[in-house]
Parts: C-alpha cells; structure tokens; sequence
C-alpha cells in the first residue's frame, strides 16, 4: 500500500527503467519523458513519451484489509487503482519508431515488476512498503479505442503500444474509529414465555 505519490513516483520509475536500458549508441539522442495530451501537439525529435490516460478502481481485488497501524489505530481501506499508459516512440523515421518501440516493449515485458526499493528512489522516501511492488502487463487497446484515444490527443495517429499497472493500492491518512473491545457478555437466561 502506497502514498498518494504512488501514481507520479510509478510513471517517473517506469520512465527511468526504459532510460537506463536504452541501447547506446543506437539510440543516443533518445529522450524520456512523460507527457500530457497537449505535448502530443509538439513531441520530441526521438524517444519514449508515457502518457497515463486512463485510471481505474482494479477489478481484480476490491475489499483489501487495512494497512497495519499502530495499537489503537486503524484507517480506511487503501483504493485499489489500475493504471493505463500509452507509451508512444518518436522518431525521424517509420523503422526508427518501430525499433524503438519493439525494444521499449521487449524491457517491460522483461522486467514486469518493481520492487519497492526502485520505486521510492523516484518519488518521496516511504511512498511504497518493503513488502510491496508494481506489475505491468501489456494491455491492447481495441482499434475503436484507439482511434478514439488519439483523435484527443493527436491530430496524427501513432504507432504505440498500451499497458496497465496492476493493483496500486492507495493507503488512506483517514482513521476508521473502533469501538471499545469487549470486557464481560452478560447472559440472562429466562423462562421461554408463550410455549
């Protein structure tokens, strides 16, 4: 369970994983950046852009327990998301983009999860526990969607691969009060009355 960093802290660790594993020289001018759907009007010469366009409660797990907290305490349940990226190469040229964005899916498929310790080294320190990580997962979009998805944000379609971040949970700073614990049961037993 995360900080309410988790979503910038993923986008900025999942930019740096395909930095640090971009091929040199083949690719040296290559740039890495996050974007908006306004920098799609004006991209980068060559490289990688992430844009996270959609965000959703994850299907897959919905009652997650509350985080442990100190006696006494307990919060909310974490928000479980799924996040869901565009992640689009720019280059001069068709067979340049198309390198890149071969090699930019063959990293992510090889490396589906990050550890905690990776991740915090890209946003505030604490923003993941030692005992959580994040998995991607290629996750096509269908040919409507995508025409839908880039007449938005580009008035070119692109070539461009699409994929979800699984299960970011979301801790909650809110304190869910508890009752007191149970001291003594008191049982009256009695005549059954009306048999």
């Amino acid at each position: 369970m995360a900080t309410t960093s988790a979503i910038s802290t993923i986008g900025q660790a999942l930019l740096a994983l395909l930095e640090k594993a971009c091929p040199r020289p083949e690719f040296d001018g290559a740039t890495f950046s996050l974007y908006q759907a306004k920098d799609f009007q004006h991209p980068m010469a060559e490289g990688i852009s992430l844009f996270l366009y959609r965000v959703t409660p994850s299907t897959t797990r919905r009652n997650v327990a509350p985080p442990p907290a100190p006696p006494g305490f307990r919060y909310r349940p974490p928000l479980p998301l799924d996040l869901y990226y565009l992640l689009t190469p720019w280059a001069p040229s068709a067979t340049r983009q198309h390198l890149l964005l071969a090699w930019a899916m063959r990293t992510l498929e090889d490396t589906p999860t990050l550890a905690p310790g990776f991740l915090n080294h890209y946003g505030p320190p604490g923003t993941f526990r030692t005992d959580e990580s994040i998995t991607t997962v290629l996750e096509p979009l269908s040919l409507q969607d995508s025409f839908n998805l880039w007449e938005i944000v580009s008035p070119a379609l692109q070539v461009c691969a699409t994929f979800a971040v699984r299960l970011v949970q979301i801790d909650s700073t809110v304190e869910d009060p508890q009752g007191a614990r149970v001291q003594t049961r008191v049982a009256r037993v009695g005549e059954v009355q009306g048999a």
